[in-house]
């Protein structure tokens, strides 16, 4: 394949009108690899995604072409699956319509790629997987938080058994979230009603399942008590409405090596800590803690001696023992390094374990921790295998 004549495969991005979609998936990803004249295929040459963008409202989609330059747009899902040239479907709406859309591009022998949480349900995730092993064809859901360079440098140190055994993992996300009456709302309104999908716990912890499974081990229990703690909000038109999901969610996990992870998530937290989301693993020969773009470590030989003595006046300036994880970043951002990861897995068979059986278990992990809030107890996770119902 010469440098002037790249391989065009069409990209189906429906819901791509949302925030979510147009930066990360469309802009930061799709058209970033566009600019940069398409993606190098080892025996296949350079391939060049052609986007197709699909949504509900017709008013958003043309503004979207126009701000973008990308001209192929509709609102008939239907007739976009329906041009063989569109070969991947890829799914950013909200969490209730995903499930029938996937379906509905499996049946028409698309591959599929989607935003988290895969599908409502951990059921309706795991009959999309196996609908498109049947057919044969390729699936993958965004697990983006595996490329941030925080969590990056933090893969190598475990990966380098620089930190020793671990003991135990500590998660703090989240921030404030602006009710819409006073202030500009940041988040869609949808997100805090559970009647369209809303909830805190179906958002995030399909994050924490995909983080400690590939970074700790396999999750085995949870334990879970969510919060509604901002009863009122506005909406994007300023009327009032009740909220009707949780806003908030506590969770500590028991992994596999019986390594203790608790996870803090929060609309309705202020920050006072290095980013929105940090984490921190304590092992024998060190600790780390990681951002989202940052990654500190205290190995053994740095670790201050402690003295706990209340009446005196701290003597150590606790955050100086802490010092830069190596590494560089990665070159393309957590978005388009999944998006390059799973063009590669459909044109050239490379591997891409990030499927839709993961998502599934990012989703039955929300469902158990529901569990667990409501009846107040800890709750073991069931094998979700690939052949099972």
């Amino acid at each position: 394949m010469s440098a002037a004549s790249p391989l065009r495969i069409g990209v189906i991005m429906n819901g791509v009108t949302g925030r979510m979609g147009t930066n990360q998936h469309l802009r930061r990803s799709i058209l970033s690899i566009r600019r940069d004249g398409g993606l190098e295929i080892a025996g296949i040459g350079r391939i060049l995604p052609e986007p197709v963008l699909v949504g509900r409202n017709r008013v958003k989609l043309e503004r979207l072409s126009r701000e973008t330059g990308v001209e192929a747009w509709t609102d008939q899902l239907d007739r976009a699956l329906e041009d063989p040239a569109n070969r991947i479907y890829f799914d950013a709406q909200t969490t209730p319509l995903r499930a029938a859309a996937l379906e509905r591009a499996v049946e028409a022998g698309r591959h599929v790629y989607c935003e988290k949480p895969a599908a409502a349900t951990s059921a309706e995730a795991h009959r999309i997987y196996r609908m498109a092993q049947g057919r044969g064809l390729k699936h993958g859901v965004v697990q983006d938080k595996l490329w941030v360079p925080g969590v990056v440098r933090l893969r190598r140190l475990l990966r380098d058994g620089c930190l020793g055994r671990i003991l135990s993992v500590r998660g703090e996300f989240g921030y404030w979230v602006f009710d819409g009456r006073d202030a500009p709302l940041q988040r869609p309104s949808w997100n805090y009603r559970k009647e369209e999908g809303g909830s805190i716990i179906l958002d995030m912890f399909p994050h924490w399942r995909y983080l400690l499974d590939n970074l700790f081990g396999r999750v085995r229990s949870v334990s879970c008590l969510g919060a509604t703690h901002v009863r009122r909000r506005w909406n994007e038109e300023g009327r009032e409405y009740a909220v009707t999901a949780d806003d908030s969610a506590y969770a500590t996990f028991l992994l596999e090596g019986d390594v203790v992870a608790h996870f803090n998530s929060s609309w309705a937290v202020r920050v006072r800590r290095d980013d929105l989301f940090t984490l921190q693993v304590d092992g024998t020969r060190g600790s780390a803690v990681c951002g989202l773009n940052q990654c500190r470590v205290q190995l053994a030989r740095s670790t201050p001696r402690v003295t706990w003595n209340p009446d005196l006046e701290p003597s150590h300036a606790w955050l100086e023992s802490w010092f830069p994880a190596p590494g560089a970043p990665p070159a393309s951002g957590p978005f388009r390094t999944q998006w390059e990861l799973f063009l590669r897995h459909v044109l050239a068979d490379e591997p891409f374990p990030w499927n839709m059986l993961e998502g599934a278990k990012g989703v039955q992990l929300a469902e158990c921790a529901r569990e667990s809030w409501r009846n107040r107890s800890w709750v073991d996770i069931p094998e979700l295998a690939p052949d099972s119902g």
